[in-house]
């Protein structure tokens, strides 16, 4: 067999990548993926401790937001390939100095009811939002996120013929801080929404995302961890790629994307191998590496290099953490009256008013450092398998400048003292957080982009929402279809619609594209 011709050619071997790969191949296509990355699975990572054996760590990505309702996750059997998913109940408190808390739980009676100890008025608008919101939800987001995306006009042309997509339009309209100060009052309570979604996905002041919180509110998929590690997923996602004939080549950095009569043929690779590729070749990177770097300026056209050059980074995204190894779990103080606090999945700590969002924007535009809001879980109450019997794991993330004062390798100094700043704050609620703490090492943006290259500067989403960087016209105008310039040529990763995080929609939803470009039905949808 000839291992150097393959139907198609994936570039990277992330999430997004092995869900189009395993697809093409169900579709009885012969693809072959190409990564840089000694493993595959990009930020799907689960790593053992340097220096304790049996301590297992999810350096990158440990929420996935309802994985077990993504049609893919279904279509790839994969919970039977070993990416089994566990949903805790208690799925995100926010701990108060007070003993008090906000919590948010698979039960929605049981959210109302932690609204209505602060504000009974705003668990009534919970309620009344999570109502209106469902069948916008259900009828709409969904099956758009699972789609490619319309062009601009007729999807609102589209959703003003229904009350439904009227509601969506009104509210999209709205920024996520307008539509939580708008309709929610107290202070925690719009922090507490504004964090549970809008802090982590888009910039909270940009028009246009109002309705993410109104979706949060009525989704019914909370956050969820991968027993085992995430890692799991990325070995559930290869094993479909190898019962479907894939070939995934790790430590095969692409160099150039080949091209010939105008069309997408083959790639180079740094190794000096190339391969070409019958049908297609799909790119999980993002814009600047896959038509600025992989490309001849000759074969791409002055727009889109300009466009690529000009694809615009989340500014929030970059991610700081803080892995730990314990004896035992932590026990929070606020947990005496309320021992169901030691159970929770996430835990919210230093957060305590809307204001503070304003404090952090401003940190990251002068690359300095905000008071501490952090977030994080302990991994093993809920998967002892993750460390060594009666140990424990537990990481804590906080959203921190790329560049601290304007160079990010300052942080390479500095990123050991936060990390013992971020612990300090973590005693101040869980006291035996003092002497159960075996080893800990701390992980900064840059390490995300020296990992990840295509993280440019830590951007976990790959791309922001802003610039109009969304949508039909995600990454950028003309590039929204997951089609690129030339035939042959195609977009999956995640600056691609809709967007970052575990969601695998891009590379489901360039799978559809793809194979109806090569005439084979999409069996699955």
């Amino acid at each position: 067999m000839d291992t150097t011709e393959f139907d198609g050619i994936v570039l990277g071997a992330g999430h997004n990548a092995l869900i189009l790969q395993a697809y093409s191949g169900l579709a009885g296509m012969r693809v072959l993926s190409l990564d840089r990355a000694p493993r595959p699975g990009g930020g799907l990572t689960t790593v053992p401790n340097p220096r304790l054996p049996g301590f297992l760590h999810n350096t990158h990505s440990f929420y996935h937001r309802a994985v077990r309702q993504m049609p893919w996750y279904r279509d790839l059997d994969l919970e039977r390939r070993g990416a089994v998913y566990l949903e805790p109940e208690l799925n995100t408190a926010i701990l108060l100095p007070s003993g008090e808390s906000l919590e948010w739980w698979t039960d929605f009676d049981k959210t109302a009811g932690s609204f209505s100890h602060w504000s009974p008025a705003d668990a009534r608008q919970l309620r009344l939002w999570r109502d209106r919101f469902l069948p916008v939800v259900q009828q709409i987001l969904i099956p758009e996120s699972q789609s490619p995306p319309l062009p601009r006009d007729l999807r609102r042309a589209r959703l003003e013929q229904t009350p439904e997509g009227r509601l969506l339009l009104e509210v999209s309209a709205l920024s996520p801080l307008e539509f939580v100060t708008r309709e929610f009052s107290h202070p925690l309570i719009q922090a507490g929404l504004l964090f549970f979604n809008g802090l982590r996905e888009v910039d909270l002041r940009c028009p246009g995302f109002g309705h993410h919180i109104a979706a949060l509110l009525a989704s019914s998929g909370k956050a969820q961890m991968c027993l085992g590690g995430s890692q799991r997923l990325a070995d559930a996602l290869l094993s479909a790629v190898s019962a479907s004939g894939g070939v995934v080549r790790t430590q095969c950095q692409p160099r150039r994307i080949l091209v010939e009569q105008g069309r997408a043929v083959g790639v180079e690779c740094h190794s000096g191998e190339i391969f070409r590729a019958r049908h297609f070749i799909a790119s999980s990177l993002n814009p600047q590496q896959t038509f600025l770097e992989l490309m001849d300026p000759n074969h791409v056209p002055a727009a889109w290099r300009q466009k690529a050059a000009t694809f615009h980074y989340n500014l929030l995204a970059p991610l700081f953490a803080l892995n730990v190894a314990l004896r035992e779990p932590p026990r929070y103080k606020a947990a005496a009256q309320h021992p169901h606090l030691n159970q929770a999945f996430m835990v919210i700590l230093g957060l305590n008013h809307v204001d503070q969002f304003a404090d952090i924007v401003r940190h990251h535009e002068a690359g300095t450092i905000p008071d501490t809001v952090m977030w994080g879980s302990c991994p093993t109450l809920f998967d002892p398998s993750q460390a060594p019997q009666g140990m424990h794991t537990a990481f804590w993330w906080e959203k921190l400048p790329f560049a601290l004062d304007g160079d990010p390798r300052r942080w390479d100094a500095a990123k050991d003292a936060h990390g013992r700043r971020m612990l300090a704050l973590w005693r101040q609620h869980a006291p035996n957080i003092e002497s159960a703490v075996l080893d800990s090492f701390t992980r900064t943006a840059l390490d995300t982009e020296r990992d990840f290259p295509n993280m440019r500067t830590g951007d976990l989403l790959i791309g922001a929402f802003t610039n109009d960087q969304y949508g039909y016209h995600r990454p950028f105008p003309g590039a929204g279809e997951y089609r690129a310039h030339i035939p042959g040529l195609y977009l999956c990763g995640s600056s691609s619609h809709p967007g970052g995080n575990i969601t695998g929609l891009p590379g489901y939803n360039c799978a559809q594209v793809l194979l109806a470009d090569q005439g084979i039905p999409f069996r699955w949808k």
